[in-house]
């Protein structure tokens, strides 16, 4: 029986992010959807069907030399690792070409070497949108070929509204890092004089979102972030740079108008059931807000139209034909 190992080592990293929740949704998407006779197997140092016996900076660093365990002849790395030749990468994004000040030095240089080098030896690269896919091209020499196969959209069910929170609400989901634009919402929901609420774990960079306006939630379940949406009357994603955008289409398919950057990736995920603002323009953004802020309800219909294009089980189909 043919086994496809799935390396789901982003589930132990100390903040998964979004390409924690690709990983988990891929995996389970890719068991309910595998071909007859296939299997599937994870792969990690810890916590998966078969356990990698080896420090997880050890394995990092044999990745990024180019020298991983041998898993067998199909491997699905969903993060941008440099596994054995048979294998298929997914690569996310292109931020350490386009918004290097954004990542860390040593994030950077990492990055850089084992996309570069996965470009050039692995069976074939799967990105979430045509903008990384173009991005990619401009920046690495590619060698291999690139699906692009859209990440799915978890429809987070809520079973009540959020009794903590204020009636009204901007919302914001993600990581706390330079690259998400976080800070400037800040600036924005003050001048505006509306709450806003932060769901995701402190990143790097030092970004210090603390305001008397507000809320920081940290990680929470997905039950809990259910609630929250639920309850947001805008969601926000003013980031500098994605390869996809998880949170927009969450939002948008329970029922939450969006307000995001001018990024490629979040305007092709959106296509057009958004409200565009430019990057990095506080009063861009501001107007942007005011605008929905104002009339919350009339993108909320294309929004829940364009979520629904969007499946895991659609995901799991597109990474399927690149191995079998």
């Amino acid at each position: 029986m043919p086994e496809l190992v799935l390396l789901t080592e982003q589930l132990n990293a100390p903040v998964p992010g979004g390409t924690g929740r690709y990983t988990a949704e891929l995996l389970k998407a890719l068991r309910t959807t595998a071909p007859h006779t296939w299997s599937v197997t994870t792969a990690a140092t810890a916590n998966a069907d078969r356990n990698i016996r080896v420090p997880r900076r050890v394995l990092v660093a044999l990745w990024e030399r180019g020298l991983p365990p041998n898993l067998g002849p199909h491997v699905h790395a969903p993060t941008p690792l440099a596994p054995r030749e048979g294998a298929v990468v997914t690569v996310h994004d292109v931020v350490p070409w386009t918004h290097p000040e954004t990542l860390t030095p040593r994030g950077v240089a990492w990055h850089r070497k084992v996309i570069a080098r996965a470009a050039r030896e692995v069976k074939a690269l799967v990105v979430p949108t045509r903008a990384v896919a173009d991005q990619l091209g401009a920046h690495v020499r590619v060698e291999v070929p690139v699906h692009v196969v859209p990440n799915g959209v978890t429809n987070l069910q809520a079973t009540d509204m959020p009794a903590d929170l204020p009636e009204t609400y901007v919302l914001a989901v993600g990581t706390i890092e330079p690259r998400k634009g976080f800070e400037l919402l800040v600036r924005a929901t003050e001048r505006l004089r509306v709450p806003l609420v932060v769901v995701g774990p402190q990143g790097w960079g030092g970004v210090d979102l603390r305001a008397p306006h507000v809320r920081l939630l940290g990680r929470v379940s997905d039950e809990r972030l259910a609630s929250v949406l639920a309850g947001a009357t805008v969601l926000a994603a003013p980031s500098l740079a994605e390869g996809f955008g998880l949170p927009v289409l969450e939002a948008m398919a329970a029922g939450v108008p969006v307000v995001h950057s001018d990024d490629p990736a979040l305007v092709e995920v959106a296509g057009g059931a958004g409200t565009v603002v430019r990057r990095g323009d506080l009063a861009s953004l501001t107007e942007g807000l005011r605008a929905v802020l104002a009339d919350p309800c009339h993108t909320i219909e294309a929004g829940i139209t364009r979520a629904s294009e969007f499946t895991w089980e659609n995901t799991a189909r597109g990474v399927w034909a690149t191995h079998v």
